[in-house]
Order: structure tokens, then sequence, then C-alpha cells
């Protein structure tokens, strides 16, 4: 799908929640050896009720393996009768609805003259993230920063950024900073950050994993994907437990925003900070828009995996 239709399934994702038509438990965490298994479940009703079932393994060190990071499968399934509609690979899933929800925050956290990017983590996530983001701010310019050097040249080739290995200096230059790194400390502190500024914390989705300084999540205004996950598994759980902030000072969802009972930036100078962990609706809505497209295909057939 292009990139209008991934931000056109996030938006539909986050406006069923709005409107009390999606239910989206608390993710279920199983520990590998060396990664982490992320289960995600969700239903969303629009004209019919969708429910699905993600499956991811977490890996960090599969690319000495030859194998991705993050590996699994989304099971897609009809919620009004429970017959099973799809299986899809949820690599692609993940990541372009992570990027997807991302560039909706952007809409209306980011300030609308937003210019220049800094993707910290340069691994399959950066190139989807900076793609999308382009979509809705008018990015021109920018740098990726890695704790890999190599990672980052590679990322720089591909993509025109500007590879760094000064993030205080990258920062300082930023209206657009991403995180989506696999990092365990955090590495942005409230210092680096400009006026003005809008980020988007990817990174930190299970306990264990932080990329956002609490002094500066404190200081900036921030909206999570979810509260309750955020709070359990999100770079807020940090701030909370370093005693920097309480759930009561987040400004609210990503779900409030798009439903108009919250606004979003609402000054130039704000620092503005989309905590993002990821929700199950998010991949309920991007497979049923892909499990539709597909059945428009000349040539497809629906398999009926009761047979």
């Amino acid at each position: 799908m292009r990139r209008e239709a991934w931000l056109d399934s996030a938006g539909i994702a986050f406006a069923a929640l709005a409107a009390g038509r999606a239910q989206s438990p608390m993710p279920m965490a199983i520990d590998g050896v060396g990664g982490i298994f992320h289960a995600k479940a969700a239903s969303l009703t629009l004209d019919r009720t969708w429910v699905a079932l993600k499956l991811n393994g977490n890996f960090p060190d599969n690319r000495a393996r030859g194998l991705p990071t993050i590996q699994g499968a989304i099971l897609l399934c009809d919620g009004e009768d429970g017959r099973l509609l799809a299986i899809l690979d949820s690599i692609e899933v993940t990541l372009r609805r992570t990027a997807a929800a991302t560039a909706l925050a952007a809409r209306y956290l980011a300030r609308a003259d937003s210019e220049t990017v800094l993707i910290c983590g340069c691994g399959a996530q950066a190139p989807i993230q900076l793609d999308v983001l382009r979509g809705v701010v008018p990015l021109g310019r920018g740098f990726c920063w890695d704790r890999d050097p190599a990672s980052a040249a590679r990322f720089a080739a591909e993509s025109g950024l500007a590879a760094t290995a000064d993030l205080a200096a990258a920062c300082a230059e930023a209206d657009v900073i991403v995180t989506c790194t696999t990092a365990s400390q955090p590495f942005l502190t409230n210092d680096m950050i400009p006026p003005g500024a809008f980020i988007a914390a990817v990174g930190a989705d299970k306990p264990g994993k932080s990329e956002i300084a609490p002094d500066l999540m404190a200081s900036a205004l921030v909206v999570c994907d979810v509260i309750d996950q955020c709070e359990a598994m999100g770079d807020l759980r940090n701030a909370i437990a370093a005693g920097r902030m309480v759930r009561t000072d987040v400004h609210g969802e990503l779900a409030e925003l798009v439903a108009g009972t919250k606004p979003g930036r609402t000054d130039a100078e704000q620092i503005t900070l989309f905590d993002s962990t990821g929700t199950g609706v998010q991949d309920v809505a991007a497979a049923m828009t892909i499990y539709c497209r597909a059945l428009d295909v000349d040539g497809a057939r629906a398999v009926n995996f009761a047979a």
C-alpha cells in the first residue's frame, strides 16, 4: 500500500478508539532466549467487526544470524462468526503501521513548517519512518545517527540524510526527531532539544527499554498512543519510575487528538513528544485494509481455512 493508505488505516484505528468502537487489551510478553515475543490483539467495529491477533518475535542479535530482528504473523478474523480470514506476515505491517502512527501524531504535534529531521536508529524502521513523515511535513534535509556508525553510513547513502556522530549538534538543528532504537538507557536529554521540536519516541516497547531521559519527558507536552501501555512499557514508565512524572501529567492520547477532544500543539515553542508503544487496533485496521484490497485484485480468491 502507498503511504497515504497506511496513514488512512492509522486514522481509522485511532478514530475507532476515540469512538469506543475498538477493544485493545494490554499486550502479552513472553521471554525467549536472547529475545522476546509480543502478542497483541484487538477488535475494530466499522461496517462489521474485525478481530486480529499478532505474535511477533523481537530478537536484537538476529542481524548476525542473517535474520530479521522482528518476525511474526497476524491472524485476521471475522468478529461476528469467528472465521479466520487471512494470515499475514507481520514484519511489513508492524514497520509501516508504526511509522503511520508517528506521521499521524506529527499532523497534530509537529510544526507545520518543520524542515529538518533527525532519525536515531538506522535499522529497518528508519527508512519507513522517513518516508511516511515526508507525507505530512515538508522535510527537506536531515541527519541520521546510530550507535553503530556503519549502520548510520549505510542509511545515509540510501536516504540522502547526513550521517552524524554528534547527536547533540544534530538535535540542535532538528525540527522532527524520531527515536527507533533498541536502547536500554536514555540518550536524548532535555538540554539537547531545541524549542519547537517534535519527538516521536518509538523504540521503548517493553520494560527495560528507554530512549528519552525522564527530565525531557517531564518538560515536554506528552501524548501517548495508549496511556495504559506507555505507563507499563514506554518511556512514560521510566519517567514515572524516576519520580519526574505522574500519569495525569500526560496531555492525552492520540485518539483524543484525532477526535478533536484534546488539542495538539498550541505553541510554536512547545517541545512535543509522542510516546509510541503500538496498539493492536493499528494491526487490525492495517490487516483489514490489506485483506479488502487483496480481494479486489483481479484473479484473487478466498480460501476457506475451515474446509
